[in-house]
């Protein structure tokens, strides 16, 4: 009744006035702050989170955005939809390479590793028995459910399928992948592997495949493989070619091959950034050994300390203190 008559009283010009003054004077200094808009694979939400808390508390002019998906998926919402970034994450270098140089970005650091793993919990069916050489029998049971993120949208769903492939060869096992993927229906193909998680957690699905680092950060039961198998030691990387996936090109109706190789992460300074000296100050905070690359670490994803560039050509043009933090290796 109180705040009733006080209205009457002033008057509602006057009352809207005051009104949007308290609301500018609450949202002002939000509005004010610098803004670094992050698109970034799924698989690193979780650290990226944490590095997110961390660079904020020591700039705390700039307000880090983020968005996650599955990396071709986010590469995409740039080069096609015109979506405006800042900085592009990808749990497969190649993906920038690929979809964003030259037009839409100039260079790619490769800044850590991953390998695939295969997720389950208390509650998988055989979960008691699975081990590194009976999984792909167990997914080929009829009364086993199990999948894999979208090929097209997500790296981890096409390296997925590679394992397959390089687990049909190296345990002599012909015609292993065409049984599996058989076994395999369409609903459990998910845009992002991260969205599998959940899936696992509730019962839904027995089994995942998911990187080493998702894994650890979010307690999962996993089988790891052979280093023939699993694309997390580039010293196999000519094993791992013998696996190909082919996945929507960049136009609608058109196909890529992907081929199989070590997990490698890029990330890049996308060209047209809204806000390019935030974006460059948080890659150096990202890249460097005591800030993000420790955090990835301590998450079970481990960094290359230093950071890779493919040529020195590359590191002289990195912007502010990055060329310190890379070294050039092929």
């Amino acid at each position: 009744m109180k705040a009733l008559i006080y209205f009457r009283k002033i008057g509602f010009s006057a009352f809207l006035t005051l009104t949007l003054a308290l609301v500018a004077g609450v949202a002002g200094p939000a509005a004010a702050m610098e803004k670094v808009i992050i698109f970034h694979a799924g698989s690193l939400t979780v650290p990226f989170a944490e590095i997110e808390k961390t660079f904020e508390a020591a700039n705390p002019g700039i307000d880090v955005l983020r968005e996650a998906g599955g990396s071709t998926k986010m590469a995409r919402m740039i080069s096609e939809l015109g979506k405006p970034a800042d900085i592009m994450a990808s749990a497969d270098f190649m993906v920038i390479d690929k979809t964003l140089i030259p037009a839409y970005a100039d260079w790619n650091i490769r800044f850590a590793t991953n390998q695939l793993v295969l997720c389950y919990t208390e509650t998988s069916r055989y979960a008691d028995k699975i081990n590194g050489d009976n999984w792909f029998e167990i997914l080929g049971r009829k009364d086993v459910s199990w999948g894999h993120s979208d090929p097209n949208l997500d790296p981890c769903g096409y390296r997925s399928l590679m394992v397959l492939q390089l687990a049909e060869i190296f345990h002599q096992q012909p015609g292993l992948y065409d049984r599996l993927v058989a076994n395999r229906p369409q609903k459990n193909v998910r845009p992002k592997s991260v969205e599998l998680v959940n899936l696992l957690k509730t019962g839904h699905m027995d089994y995942a495949w998911e990187y080493l680092s998702v894994a650890v950060q979010h307690g999962l039961k996993y089988l790891t493989l052979d280093d023939h198998i699993n694309l997390g030691n580039y010293k196999y990387d000519a094993f791992y070619k013998q696996a190909q996936v082919k996945v929507t090109g960049k136009k609608p109706g058109t196909w890529m091959t992907r081929t199989g190789k070590s997990c490698t992460y890029g990330i890049t300074l996308v060209k047209n950034a809204p806000n390019p000296t935030g974006a460059v100050r948080f890659l150096e905070y990202l890249l460097s050994p005591e800030g993000g690359l420790k955090v990835l670490e301590s998450m079970g994803q481990p960094p290359f300390v230093p950071c890779r560039v493919i040529s020195e050509k590359v590191k002289s043009s990195l912007p502010g203190a990055l060329g310190g933090l890379v070294e050039v290796s092929n």
